[in-house]
């Protein structure tokens, strides 16, 4: 449990809290610190809001709804409706999108100002245990630090890897890739092989292991592989990439297999690191582990006693809601006087391909149930693909497949619970929280459950919000 350090008399710092990184775990710290009455500031290099908002969640979950049009004129035509074909047009999408994300970045602005807290739009490394150098050249001190610069996406190094864009990119691009390499096999590469299939694009999947969704629940790996093949995505397993060349206005990619082909675009969606390098904090003390992640213990207390960290750059868990819930325990821990442990147990995931999948709880896993949840009741459900007759035809039946059953022996009944839901409708999953409890464990504790991400519940910019959960 942190305690009391000595240090320096409280008026002989600038600021009682300094926070670096304007994502949703530092942003929901520095506020809600704030208004204890400690005078805080943030810095953030790039844009407020952080991953999730800018260039992550929020801006992915537009591009879900937009990617589902396209495959429900379709199937609407199953149903009886007449339609001319049509194109995703992205030059129309892309203004939208950005205003959108202006529109997101001025709500956690406003938070913080109504709040009181001190922006700095530069970027801010550790000089010691108490004070942060800013880029503008200023030298700042605080009673205390919190790291909160999230992660930055990974590629690694071959033959032609300048020419892959990652997560950071996509959002950007100023034409949109007709055709378009993704390479990965997390959530985030299945979630953008489905997006831009449902826009139209001609679309490949490259992943160098067995198959897709390590970690996820095995059948529920192989299920949504079949699904996303059958979408029209040339997916592979056992493929990486060898090397890859600017050919004629395109990029050659060949891979280790021997396979060739020529795209527009290239995506590496590789999983991503902790943003550490070059922040001083190893020579101020800090300790950093393998993955360069900053080492900390249960109340995000790091190896010098006045720094602090939150969110994805201690790589426990990479969710927003997570490091939003993390910054609070933070708050409740160091300017409330109430020490607080986040509850990493029973977080639910979801991945957002088409259909999309959510879960909590064990997973079978290469065999094994893992227990990292700690939930205790073993369910299973009967999956149905999108192409069944009951629900091309609206059977009642066949629209609730997502609903639980209990599982009652059999290869997983080994006390562990493992939910899962496909979920023929993209919107109602992402418009609700996934909540799960551990025999009421936390339940009732603020800094005990998983908020909502800003992401969830938001559709489009005409429709109202409510901007205090944003930030």
């Amino acid at each position: 449990m942190p305690g009391n350090t000595a240090t320096p008399k409280p008026d002989a710092f600038d600021y009682d809290l300094f926070v670096i990184g304007g994502g949703s775990g530092g942003v929901r710290a520095g506020r809600v610190a704030a208004e204890t009455g400690a005078k805080v500031a943030l810095a953030e290099e790039y844009r407020m809001g952080g991953t999730c908002v800018i260039r992550g969640c929020v801006p992915k979950k537009l591009m879900v709804f937009a990617s589902a049009y396209g495959p429900a004129v379709e199937e609407a035509r199953a149903y009886g409706w007449d339609y001319e074909g049509g194109r995703f047009n992205w030059d129309r999408f892309r203004p939208k999108l950005a205003a959108e994300l202006d529109r997101l970045e001025g709500i956690y602005r406003g938070n913080l100002a109504r709040a009181g807290v001190t922006e700095y739009n530069a970027r801010a490394t550790l000089k010691d245990p108490h004070t942060v150098a800013l880029s503008t050249g200023e030298e700042l001190t605080a009673k205390h630090i919190l790291l909160a610069m999230g992660g930055t996406p990974y590629v690694p190094q071959f033959d032609g890897c300048d020419l892959a864009i990652t997560s950071n990119d996509i959002f950007s691009l100023d034409r949109f890739p007709e055709r378009i390499l993704i390479v990965g096999g997390g959530y985030i590469a299945c979630e953008f092989a489905t997006i831009f299939r449902g826009l139209g694009a001609h679309v490949a999947q490259w992943y160098r292991g067995a198959q897709i969704l390590r970690g996820f629940d095995d059948e529920v790996r192989g299920h949504l592989a079949e699904i996303i093949r059958g979408h029209g995505v040339d997916l592979h397993v056992g493929a990486e990439v060898e090397r890859m060349e600017r050919r004629d206005g395109q990029i050659w990619v060949k891979g280790t297999d021997g396979r060739e082909d020529l795209f527009d675009q290239v995506l590496y969606a590789t999983g991503r690191h902790p943003k550490t390098a070059s922040m001083g904090l190893e020579e101020a003390g800090v300790k950093l582990g393998r993955w360069g992640e900053v080492v900390v213990d249960d109340y995000g207390q790091t190896s010098v006693p006045s720094v602090y960290a939150v969110g994805d750059v201690t790589n426990r868990i990479q969710l927003t809601p997570v490091a939003i819930r993390e910054g609070m325990a933070f708050v409740e821990t160091v300017f409330n006087g109430t020490p607080t442990k986040p509850d990493h147990a029973l977080v639910a995931s979801a991945v957002f391909t088409q259909p999309e999948y959510g879960c909590t709880g064990a997973v079978q896993a290469g065999g094994v149930e893992s227990h990292r949840q700690g939930a205790r009741l073993p369910y299973r459900r009967r999956w149905r693909r999108r192409d069944d007759p009951a629900r091309r035809c609206g059977d009642q039946d066949g629209r609730h497949q997502g609903r639980f059953r209990p599982h009652r022996g059999g290869a997983s009944d080994h006390g562990g619970r493992n939910r899962a839901a496909e979920n023929p409708d993209p919107k109602p999953l992402t418009a609700r929280t996934v909540h799960a409890s551990a025999g009421g464990r936390g339940a009732d504790r603020r800094c005990g459950r998983v908020e909502k991400s800003p992401g969830q519940g938001h559709i489009w910019p005409d429709v109202p919000t409510e901007t205090r959960e944003e930030s």
